[in-house]
């Protein structure tokens, strides 16, 4: 049901996006990386979270960490992961192939910076065997994301966007 919904999604929304079905699992990022033939940064994956009394989605690049203190500053509240049941009632995709399309109640999604470390990034389609190749900019538009930055810790060397992006600023 849930990849139905995602075909669905993008029918309508972005029918030149064609769902990529691996016959292989890629329900976890090093699982998807592996499939994909990509590196784990690659992988668009979508944490469901509740903040304070609202459920929000994060899309984050794969070897990324949700930064506790930054999501508290923007957000107010601190973030806490939905359990496994709860992810499935409210965005109609079981852990494993949550994505941002084709949800099951409506929920504001919100993409990190991370992602725009990429040309291509591949979030699950639904299931835990699909996913999509997209850009960061499309995804965003695509699902009505708004841009923020939650995420730090990720693999040694890889500088962050927002960073580059701050030393422009700053000076």
């Amino acid at each position: 049901m849930s990849l139905e919904s995602v075909r669905t999604y993008l029918s309508v929304k972005a029918p030149d996006i064609a769902i990529i079905d691996h016959a292989a699992s890629t329900a976890t990022v090093a699982e998807a990386a592996a499939t994909l033939g990509v590196e784990p940064g690659q992988i668009a994956k979508t944490l469901s979270l509740r903040i304070g009394d609202t459920i929000i989605l994060l899309v984050t690049r794969g070897d990324a960490r949700l930064d506790n203190r930054k999501t508290k500053l923007t957000f107010g509240a601190r973030p806490r992961m939905l359990a496994v049941e709860e992810v499935l009632a409210v965005t109609g995709h079981a852990v494993g192939g949550v994505c941002p399309f084709g949800l099951s109640t409506p929920l504001p999604i919100y993409c990190d910076v991370s992602l725009q470390d990429f040309e291509t990034v591949y979030p699950a389609a639904g299931s835990t065997t699909s996913s999509i190749a997209i850009s960061p900019e499309r995804l965003a538009d695509l699902v009505g994301a708004r841009w923020v930055d939650l995420c730090s810790n990720r693999e040694a060397g890889v500088a962050r966007h927002s960073d580059a992006v701050a030393s422009q600023v700053n000076g």
